[in-house]
């Protein structure tokens, strides 16, 4: 058995069910779980590992990212597609797209996972649903694997293209059957229910325009047949996916996924900025979850969606970044500030939204949704995923009356320390599992060539 302390916590913010905030505190991880918390006087003052944080700094359960394309970091601020909306930007798009590769995905994992990571992530959501070259979701699973996060890939998919009134063209969508199959075999490949699982699948065919109905209705059978696997997809992210959706099924899209059964704890939709009232009620009776993804919406001018009413109606939100080639960014405490400050813009009311009604969206709430009871806080018996922020920065300069709101008022855009499962990848800001510099450079090299 290996221990860890960290002590001397400016504030330890727990998010346990107490929501202690604990000042001077400190907290004790034995292997891969927290052991102990408390104040740095409580706790033990030796362990195998000691962290001494000096007063310095602000440490929290790590923060939970719930929707991602990782490959799309390949393709940020792509001159075609800068000022699309969404269903002209991914027609800009795919046909890049098509030139994926298993390295080009593997690579912009890393990516993805590295900036993520940088910002706070422990914990990530991923949806590949393009699979040309011979690409696999082994590919990005074998890249996490590496860099140290804890994931939760989703088979995605699409098997309707242009040809058969769908979005995508016809080169990029799958046969339902194979996806089935395919999906099976991730599954039993590499889903662990266990608790402080590194890795859980789910099901998700990529949106109402690029699936049918049967292939919706056939995941969810096929997720439902094993332990924790979990169903995930777009649903109402503009106006113009509610048109299709009218015109295609004749249901609004909150009444389409009830009518293929993806109602219920086990399912998270990503955006729903459209989502109307009666469906956020069933949402909020059935437990379906959110991934809310303000950066991307307002990227794209989708809209802001309304959080405030889902929270209240009982609907489980979440956070996300979303695509790198939507947002731009993989950046999760960016995101969460985004998302604080609209929420105050949609409801007209600064008090709509407050900075710990946040912090709790990106970290419990994203656990909720993952389905997850061990991870998003510090107390005892939970994953060790924390993160530490040092307060002596310029931007908190005059703050520290309140430092846990000032993670969210003020621009926090990185970490100091990181660990998951007990092991550090963020060390003193750098990263600690692969070579950042030279991931960028290959990064940039493989982008270059999906381009030309």
């Amino acid at each position: 058995m290996s221990t860890l302390l960290v002590k001397n916590i400016h504030t330890l913010v727990t998010l346990d069910a107490e929501r202690r905030e604990i000042r001077n505190g400190a907290l004790l991880v034995q292997d891969n779980a927290i052991a102990q918390v408390g104040t740095t006087l409580e706790l033990p003052q030796t362990a195998d590992d000691v962290l001494d944080l000096q007063g310095r700094h602000i440490v929290l359960p790590g923060l939970v990212n719930t929707h991602h394309h990782f490959y799309q970091t390949l393709t940020r601020v792509i001159p075609v597609a800068q000022n699309c909306t969404l269903f002209h930007w991914l027609q800009n798009l795919y046909p890049i797209w098509a030139n994926l590769t298993p390295e080009a995905i593997y690579i912009s994992a890393q990516m993805a996972a590295a900036e993520l990571l940088l910002s706070g992530c422990t914990t990530a959501s991923d949806h590949l649903y393009i699979y040309p070259n011979g690409c696999t979701l082994d590919d990005e699973i074998q890249a996490i694997r590496a860099i140290g996060l804890r994931f939760h890939p989703t088979r995605g998919s699409m098997s309707v293209g242009e040809s058969k009134g769908g979005l995508p063209p016809d080169s990029v969508v799958e046969n339902e059957a194979d996806i089935l199959k395919d999906s099976q075999r991730l599954i039993e490949q590499y889903h662990d229910n266990s608790r402080y699982s590194m890795l859980r699948l789910a099901l998700a065919p990529c949106s109402p325009f690029s699936v049918t109905p049967d292939l919706m209705r056939e995941s969810a059978t096929l997720a439902r047949s094993y332990p924790s696997v979990r169903l995930h997809t777009h649903l109402a992210e503009n106006q113009s996916d509610i048109d299709y959706s009218v015109a295609t099924f004749g249901m609004i899209p909150g009444d389409y996924a009830e009518s293929v059964g993806w109602l219920g704890e086990d399912v998270w939709f990503a955006h729903c900025v459209k989502l109307d009232d009666g469906s956020i009620q069933k949402f909020g009776a059935t437990g379906t979850g959110v991934s809310h993804c303000p950066g991307s919406n307002t990227r794209l001018a989708s809209g802001i969606a309304p959080i405030r009413q889902m929270l209240n109606a009982g609907v489980p939100v979440s956070l996300g970044v979303d695509g790198s080639a939507s947002n731009d960014a993989g950046n999760m405490l960016q995101e969460a500030r985004t998302a604080f400050l609209l929420a105050r813009v949609r409801e007209s009311n600064p008090a709509a939204m407050t900075a710990r009604d946040i912090l709790e969206m990106a970290t419990l709430g994203g656990a909720k949704v993952l389905g997850r009871d061990d991870v998003g806080a510090i107390a005892v018996g939970m994953a060790a995923d924390f993160i530490a922020v040092n307060l002596d920065r310029p931007q908190f300069a005059g703050a520290l009356h309140d430092p846990v709101a000032a993670l969210i008022f003020c621009q926090a855009n990185a970490v100091d320390y990181s660990f998951i499962n007990g092991k550090k990848v963020i060390d003193q800001g750098r990263l600690a599992t692969i070579e950042l510099e030279t991931l960028v450079e290959k990064t940039n090299a493989i982008a270059e060539q999906l381009m030309n």
